[in-house]
């Protein structure tokens, strides 16, 4: 079983909390079916994943949550204190009098009672509406970030949650934050890759303490919304095949190195042990100089999800 490094989240209050650098991601389309989901979360277990990553809009947080239930009935784990979970408020419940229930919703479905890392999962509030994408002007609001954000920190302090963050946020929203946060964010899960480098926003994000958690850290290869613009590089398949490791692996190994931690999915069990394979080995400096130079382009704008609206457009300027 892999053995997977932690980092210490400086932005939990008074709390020390420590969280594996690499988690599982359980996000799927079209969706996965919940015996298989089950079935891929208990075979991470196996592998050495401790860190899993759902949200409410994901659907997949009773797959996880019964996934953990039959891993200590399994004797996997010995204890759900072994495992740091993180959920998402989804964008239609973020308005301060939702944050409570819907955490509580969450906590059911994922049959626990706290949950380690609570993030506000996008920088908008939708209307309840909201069933298709792309959607309407009017269906996206403006987050009204010191209410909500009032919320999460009442949910850290009943326990529910051990830490809060937030994701998809951009420097410009975090210094709003953290102008009035009694407990400032812990982490900020961005879509990040060696395609999509995030230097500015994650150096910003550093100086406030404030922990970056990479999401799509492969391009969101194998995807409908994603390409093979870091599996397919030539630059980066040159390094793998110096080093003896895959594409993937190098391109893991990159994220880290950054100081970032990962979001990876895969319901691959030979591709679930590889993502896991990457600290036994550096890159050197001339191999992250090279790929300091790759082209660089976002995979996934809110525009392309949401629509062109001005409100969506300034959000994706940032990131």
């Amino acid at each position: 079983m892999a053995k997977v490094p932690s980092v210490t989240l400086s932005s939990c209050g008074d709390d020390i909390q420590t969280m594996p650098i690499i988690g599982m991601g359980t996000s799927s389309y079209p969706r996965a079916d919940p015996e298989t989901a089950k079935a891929a979360i208990l075979e991470a277990i196996r592998a050495g994943y401790r860190h899993f990553d759902t949200a409410a809009a994901y659907g997949s947080e009773k797959d996880l949550g019964e996934a953990i239930a039959e891993a200590l009935r399994l004797q996997l784990i010995k204890s759900r204190d072994e495992l740091f979970i993180t959920t998402k408020l989804w964008a239609s419940f973020a308005e301060k009098d939702l944050v409570l229930p819907s955490i509580k919703a969450s906590l059911s479905n994922l049959q626990v009672e706290y949950i380690d890392m609570y993030i506000i999962h996008w920088p908008f509030k939708l209307g309840k509406e909201v069933r298709t994408m792309p959607v309407e002007r009017d269906l996206v609001q403006p987050l009204d970030i010191k209410s909500v954000w009032e919320a999460m920190e009442e949910c850290k302090k009943l326990g529910l949650a051990r830490g809060i963050g937030v994701s998809n946020f951009t420097s410009s929203m975090l210094e709003e934050l953290l102008s009035f946060a009694e407990i400032p964010p812990a982490v900020n899960q961005l879509e990040m890759n060696p395609a999509w480098q995030l230097k500015k926003l994650r150096d910003f994000c550093k100086a406030k303490g404030i922990h970056v958690t990479a999401y799509s850290p492969l391009g969101a290869a194998r995807t409908k919304w994603g390409d093979d613009r870091i599996l397919g590089s030539d630059i980066i398949e040159e390094i793998a095949q110096a080093k003896g490791k895959s594409t993937a692996q190098i391109s893991l190994r990159w994220v880290y190195e950054q100081g970032v931690s990962i979001v990876t999915k895969s319901y691959n069990k030979e591709r679930m042990r590889q993502n896991l394979d990457i600290f036994d080995f550096c890159l050197t400096e001339e191999e992250l100089e090279k790929m300091s130079h790759l082209p660089q382009r976002k995979g996934v704008t809110f525009a392309s999800i949401l629509g062109p609206h001005d409100i969506v457009l300034e959000v994706d300027a940032e990131l």
